[in-house]
């Protein structure tokens, strides 16, 4: 239990320290110092995106271990201070967010047919379920081939919690950069669609990934007759 408790905690702090750099610092950085008097309109863009960059070549080294989803999160800043350096219009900066989301979900969908399943490493693992006991249930019953339908639909809820976001990304990024690439207004209008993505963004696609887990979970209940204090290994 102290070892659950433990990494709890730390997942927790890992989740306020990611808040901070990826968004709040950058946010503030954006709307508060791309005056002329301060950074700059460029290199207050470019000190913004330099935290999360940092932070993520700092995750890297220290865990040794790199995912799809946190490369192309890498990329897409990256993508951001080259599109800041080439003073693309805002047009460009809607596309580039419409399509790393995009890519997640061509990721997932691509990866129904193979035994590479992001629901089952993202949500179907040991640190949420019973694995084991829920395999062995399911064996039991020879609802096996069954259990992998209800992973197929719930990995096709969770591709178009992605597509929802690419199309909300795209459209919040239309409607709130209006100005000139390379000035303050431009950096204080990314900073707001930074600080909007959550609620706009985030929201509605964790009702749909939540949807996901719920369906996940119904199945499981019925294939396995299992309760949910037996199907979560979370007590």
């Amino acid at each position: 239990m102290k070892n659950i408790e433990e990494e709890r905690n730390k997942e927790t702090s890992e989740g306020i320290l990611n808040l901070l750099v990826n968004i709040v610092i950058p946010v503030f950085i954006l709307t508060k110092f791309s005056s002329e008097e301060s950074l700059g309109p460029l290199y207050g863009l470019l000190t913004a995106i330099s935290f999360p960059i940092v932070y993520s070549l700092y995750d890297f080294i220290s865990k040794r271990k790199l995912n799809v989803f946190s490369l192309l999160g890498f990329v897409s800043v990256l993508l951001t201070g080259g599109f800041a350096l080439f003073q693309l219009d805002g047009f460009w900066f809607a596309v580039k967010e419409a399509a790393i989301p995009g890519v997640f979900a061509i990721l997932i969908f691509v990866s129904i047919k193979t035994k590479y399943s992001p629901l089952k490493m993202m949500v179907f693992n040991h640190k949420i379920f019973n694995v084991s006991k829920i395999e062995a249930s399911l064996e039991e019953k020879n609802n096996t081939q069954s259990f992998e339908k209800v992973i197929r639909n719930s990995t096709l809820l969770l591709g178009l919690s992605f597509i929802l976001s690419a199309v909300l990304n795209f459209a919040l990024a239309i409607y709130l950069l209006k100005s000139d690439p390379g000035t303050e207004s431009f950096n204080q209008e990314l900073g707001r669609m930074t600080a909007l993505s959550f609620p706009v963004i985030m929201v509605p696609c964790l009702i749909v990934t939540f949807g996901a887990i719920w369906y996940l979970n119904r199945g499981i209940k019925n294939l396995t007759g299992l309760s949910s204090e037996e199907i979560f290994a979370i007590k």
